[in-house]
């Protein structure tokens, strides 16, 4: 027995020790997984150790980058079929010389996925290891395996469809911001006469461009005399003395192409935006997979605010080419055109609006106010958008930057105190929360009242009543601001402010275009009495944009509901911001005063014989502290059709100047409605 186990036990270890001296099989399988594995990881110099055949390390490793790198491929995956054998079968792979896999490639590109299928053959190699032959197995490669179409050797091409720029219409299509005509205009060399530096000097001022820069591009390595040199592009020739110059200046000409236009210019240029070559700051902030350094992109406004939308995505094939055969696409992406943008904006009201501003620093916007439709905003002065598309010079960016009235500036996104064309939003709380009593007359006297406390404050009125009593209609014709302040002491700050916060102030306002949030003043709080008593008539520290302004206005003309402004067409029409603000009689009471304040009070200066219009005027003084009695002032005037076709809000800046006061912007609204008002 023991004889038995001792054999056993010898007859283990010898097995063992022979499976220990038993050199490992290297199968051409593990060698393909070894490749593929590399392939996966993009070690194309480890690949390149691998191959069977003689190929140059620049027609493998440099190939395979500069390939994958061009087409940005990513996600790739290789994977192969393993052989089958028997299990049970013992390989011998002395007899084996090659065995072939299929093979499967997927990766993305710049074009879109590529997908494909080889087979690749493993042979057997024989090595020299310390002078023993030792057999191992290598790879046979082709360029098919970069790409099939690459099989016969050839190159890749990318070609590149740009995408069209969506444009930009209003709501009656026409264009805001086109694709159309511009002119590129250029010098042919052989044209210039014995007078050229004369001519290059007539050129660069007509122009706006230096001698310098005629000379640089006059100077570039591929021109000749007969060649047309490009020297800078201009949205027209018309109006501008171009047309002339061309006909005086021999050398100079233009040739046709198409580029961005803005056929309203200045007068929607805050509202539109434009788009100019990628600055420095840009390319840091944009996605750079998407975009090159030498793309133009959307800055300010709509052009900005919809870039993504506008820009659109350009179209790729990724192109085989070999001698002797027709090209193969690889992949293709198509283009995708930029989406066209329809607005509620009226071109004709939006432009008529910015003349009658005149240069004069403000601000205006126009709603439909059944709607909620934009149908103009408007800020002034203002900047020619094309400048920073077609070359704006040295001289024209300082005169914007140093001009007092800051054209580069948007007002209407921006928020200002309402003056007392704010009293109207005043009355609604005051009505809708039971504060106010329309027929309650208070006993004031004087052009000026203070309270017990409030040192030498005072709050002024610039008429008195006629029987030295003041219900809520004559306040409002002839904009008491006494009676405002003191209503506002009697209904207190809470339900003060709770009624301005229903009205939407300290919230974002619901608005496509980004405007500022109106606030109540600067922590919220109304706590202290005379800040109280200035806001009720739109001063103190309570600020609003002047859509936010007119919007207000909107519960009048639709039984006490706000509507919610909209800017695009496809936009849902009439919807409510705020609802029950005011009751259909509170309405009523409101309407019929403001009409009063056009026929016989602050805003006679609109009442116009072709359009029935009721507003409140505003005259925002600009003081720096409350005991300041004089300082600038900002005009207001709020006004709309009887028949609600039409609802406008303007402010002019600093009008200290104007005779008249707000009476000189209400007189500008009456002289738009009476124009465009349908």
């Amino acid at each position: 027995m023991k004889r038995t186990i001792l054999f056993i036990a010898i007859l283990f270890i010898g097995l063992i020790l022979i499976g220990c001296n038993k050199e490992e099989v290297i199968t051409p399988e593990d060698r393909l997984k070894e490749y593929v594995d590399h392939w996966n990881s993009g070690d194309y110099e480890s690949m390149y150790q691998m191959l069977a055949n003689d190929v140059s390390q620049e027609d493998f490793v440099d190939r395979y980058e500069k390939i994958y790198g061009d087409l940005d491929v990513e996600e790739l995956e290789v994977t192969y079929s393993s052989q089958e054998t028997n299990e049970d079968e013992e390989v011998n792979w002395d007899e084996v010389e090659s065995m072939v896999f299929p093979l499967s490639v997927s990766m993305t590109t710049l074009a879109g996925p590529v997908e494909f299928q080889r087979e690749m053959t493993v042979v057997k190699e024989m090595k020299t290891v310390e002078d023993e032959e030792v057999m191992d197995w290598a790879i046979e490669w082709d360029a098919g395996f970069i790409f099939p179409q690459l099989e016969n050797e050839g190159t890749i091409r990318i070609k590149t469809t740009e995408p069209n720029r969506g444009q930009i219409f209003d709501r009656n299509g026409n264009g805001l911001a086109e694709n159309g005509d511009v002119y590129e205009m250029s010098v042919v060399p052989e044209r210039f006469t014995e007078n050229e530096e004369e001519e290059k000097e007539q050129v660069a001022e007509v122009l706006g461009i230096t001698v310098e820069e005629i000379e640089t591009a006059l100077s570039a390595s591929w021109v000749e005399p007969h060649h047309v040199v490009p020297l800078k592009v201009v949205p027209t020739i018309h109006d501008n003395g171009l047309e002339e110059a061309v006909n005086e200046i021999p050398p100079l000409t233009y040739q046709m192409k198409t580029g961005r236009v803005y056929p309203l210019g200045e007068k929607a240029a805050h509202l539109v935006g434009y788009i100019a070559p990628m600055n420095a700051d840009k390319w840091e902030e944009v996605d750079q997979s998407i975009y090159s350094e030498n793309d133009l992109i959307g800055y300010r406004g709509l052009e900005q605010l919809y870039e993504e939308d506008l820009r659109g995505e350009s179209g790729v094939q990724i192109i085989a080419e070999s001698e002797g055969q027709e090209p193969a696409i690889i992949a293709e992406k198509e283009v995708q055109h930029g989406k066209d943008i329809t607005l509620t904006i009226d071109i004709q009201v939006q432009a008529r609006l910015f003349d009658e501003l005149d240069g004069e620093a403000g601000t205006a916007a126009a709603l439909h106010p059944q709607t909620g439709e934009a149908l103009a905003l408007v800020s002034s002065p203002s900047f020619d958008p094309s400048a920073f598309l077609y070359g704006l010079s040295a001289d024209q960016w300082q005169e914007w930057q140093d001009d007092p009235n800051n054209p580069l500036l948007n007002r209407f996104a921006s928020t200002y105190a309402p003056g007392s064309a704010f009293k109207p939003i005043t009355s609604a709380i005051g009505l809708n929360n039971g504060s106010i009593d329309p027929q309650e007359e208070l006993a004031i006297s004087g052009l000026t009242w203070s309270k017990e406390g409030w040192g030498n404050y005072e709050v002024r009125r610039v008429s008195e009543s006629s029987s030295g009593k003041v219900d809520l209609t004559d306040a409002l014709v002839r904009s008491d601001n006494i009676y405002f302040a003191q209503q506002a002491l009697k209904m207190g700050a809470e339900p003060f402010i709770e009624g301005l916060q229903s009205f939407g102030f300290e919230e974002d306002f619901p608005f496509t275009y980004p405007i500022a949030k109106s606030t109540i003043s600067s922590d919220g709080d109304l706590s202290e009495e005379v800040l109280l008593a200035n806001t009720s008539y739109g001063q103190g520290e309570i600020e609003m944009s002047v859509l936010h302004l007119a919007t207000a206005f909107t519960p009048f003309l639709n039984e006490g509901n706000m509507l919610k402004p909209t800017l695009l067409m496809d936009e849902e029409k009439g919807e409510t911001w705020k609802e029950s603000l005011i009751t259909s009689e509170q309405v009523a009471i409101i309407n019929d005063a403001l009409r009063k304040v056009v026929t016989n009070g602050t805003g006679s200066n609109a009442n116009i014989s072709n359009v029935t219009i009721a507003g409140k005027t505003g005259t925002a003084e600009l003081k720096l502290t409350k005991e300041e009695k004089d300082g600038q002032e900002n005009g207001w005037f709020v006004g709309y059709t009887e028949d609600a076709s039409m609802l406008v809000a303007m402010m002019v800046e600093r009008i200290e100047g104007q005779s008249g006061g707000s009476g000189y912007v209400a007189e500008k609204v009456g002289n738009v409605i009476a124009d465009v008002a349908q």
